[in-house]
């Protein structure tokens, strides 16, 4: 796999995020082949990293309407 499908899958990833898809809801096999396990760790890595974007948003949101 090149760095572009990489960054790709991470993309998908973020996308499922926004859309509001489950963490579990991966089109890739965690168990499956080598390519499938890939999918999987970049597609969740996305997924993980939208998630956190989001959840910091919210705290920093939190933090500056109590001012």
């Amino acid at each position: 796999m090149t760095r572009k499908t990489a960054l790709t899958l991470e993309q998908e990833g973020k996308a499922a995020y926004q859309a509001g898809d489950p963490h579990d809801s991966s089109p890739y096999d965690r168990y499956g082949n080598a390519e499938q396990q890939f999918g999987y760790q970049f597609w969740t890595r996305g997924w993980v990293t939208a998630r956190s974007a989001a959840e910091s948003a919210q705290e920093t949101a939190s933090a500056s309407a109590g001012r």
